[in-house]
């Protein structure tokens, strides 16, 4: 029998809603599962599930109303405002729908951005920019802008500067969502390498089945709710 991994994100009885006026609209309710160290993570469900809810939550973006989210030993629902934006700059990388370059920096100083946040030296935090670029294959793209680069070719800017701090956890927000169909499968194989080959953590939010497949495990949100059981994806 496999040995189980260690979770490296646990989450117990979780709720959040929020407040529009006098009106508290319940968004998840008594959230617990773990995410093993080193898994890649769909989460699915219809739109208003409380999917991007929960992965704000995860990311330490938004604060639930109550519950426990650890990731690694520290409990980041404790955490305070500075705190957290501390963690997060160390700790998540981050992978949106549209990319979110800075469109006046080139791919290498897009890149380079989380590392100002860090104790890096200049030369340092250039010199992990550009192996970062190179890692997802776009070493000679370097001093392009955003505007001189396909949709895929962005991404993949993106997903270089969602790994260049050697994050614990990379979480990704319909990564695929604005590519076609091409772009968005050398996305996800992408993912999948660095799942595989580096033991990221993945943890994506998708409605895309395609996408999903790609994930060594799904869970599915309804109405707030997750769903007991999690399905592994057959390798």
């Amino acid at each position: 029998m496999a040995e189980e991994k260690k979770p490296i994100v646990e989450i117990e009885h979780l709720y959040k809603s929020y407040h529009r006026d006098s009106l508290v609209v319940p968004v998840l309710y008594d959230i617990t599962f773990n995410i093993a160290a080193g898994e890649f993570l769909a989460l699915m469900g219809p739109s208003g599930s409380g999917k991007t809810t929960l992965l704000n939550l995860i990311a330490g973006i938004d604060k639930a109303d109550s519950g426990l989210i650890r990731i690694g030993d520290i409990d980041i629902t404790d955490l305070s405002e500075s705190e957290l934006a501390a963690w997060r700059a160390n700790s998540v990388g981050f992978i949106f729908q549209f990319y979110n370059l800075i469109p006046v920096l080139k791919a290498v100083e897009n890149v380079e951005l989380p590392l100002h946040l860090t104790t890096l030296a200049k030369n340092k935090r250039r010199e992990h920019a550009e192996m970062a670029l190179e890692m997802v294959g776009l070493g000679h793209r370097m001093d392009h802008y955003p505007a001189e680069m396909s949709g895929g070719e962005q991404q993949r800017v993106a997903i270089a500067r969602a790994i260049v701090t050697d994050p614990t956890i990379l979480v990704a927000d319909e990564p695929t969502g604005d590519l076609d169909r091409v772009s968005a499968e050398e996305i996800l194989s992408m993912m999948e390498r660095l799942n595989r080959d580096m033991g990221k953590t993945i943890i994506m939010v998708t409605h895309d089945p395609r996408a999903a497949a790609r994930a060594e495990t799904l869970r599915h949100l309804d109405k707030g709710y997750l769903n007991d059981a999690a399905s592994q994806n057959p390798l």
